[in-house]
């Protein structure tokens, strides 16, 4: 069993910045294939950014070049720093794992997020930017 918690949510107004964390419990958080998805009312989940174990990243193209994923393996922990951020980046963001990833799998875990029988989801953290 695995457990992740969000944080680093917040409001701010656009142009602003956040950083997201996710803290995993598990003793071989190194391994795991992580991403950040998000779900604005009304609208369907969609995926943000993931990394691999080799430090691979994708993003999506809305994101891409605002926002920086990471993560501090001595930390168990998983970050998405946010920059210049818009309105329509509000949404309840989420932070899931893969713990038994599949190679290659960086090319369509956004796409194709975890289900529960093979993944772990956070709560989530709302993030809410005013124009």
């Amino acid at each position: 069993q695995v457990h992740l918690v969000e944080s680093g949510g917040g409001s701010v107004q656009a142009g602003g910045s956040l950083r997201l964390s996710c803290a995993a419990s598990g003793s071989t958080f190194s391994t795991y294939v992580m991403g950040w998805y998000r779900q604005a009312p009304g609208k369907e989940r969609e995926g943000v950014a993931a990394i691999d174990n080799n430090g691979r990243t994708d993003y999506a193209d809305s994101v891409k070049g605002r926002f920086t994923i990471s993560k501090d393996n001595a930390e168990s922990t998983l970050i998405l720093q946010m920059n210049n951020l818009k309105p329509e980046d509000t949404a309840m963001y989420y932070c899931a794992a893969d713990v038994t990833p599949v190679p290659n799998e960086i090319n369509w875990i956004l796409l194709h997020p975890p289900r529960p029988d093979w993944g772990y989801w956070g709560q989530g953290t709302q993030v809410t930017v005013s124009s």
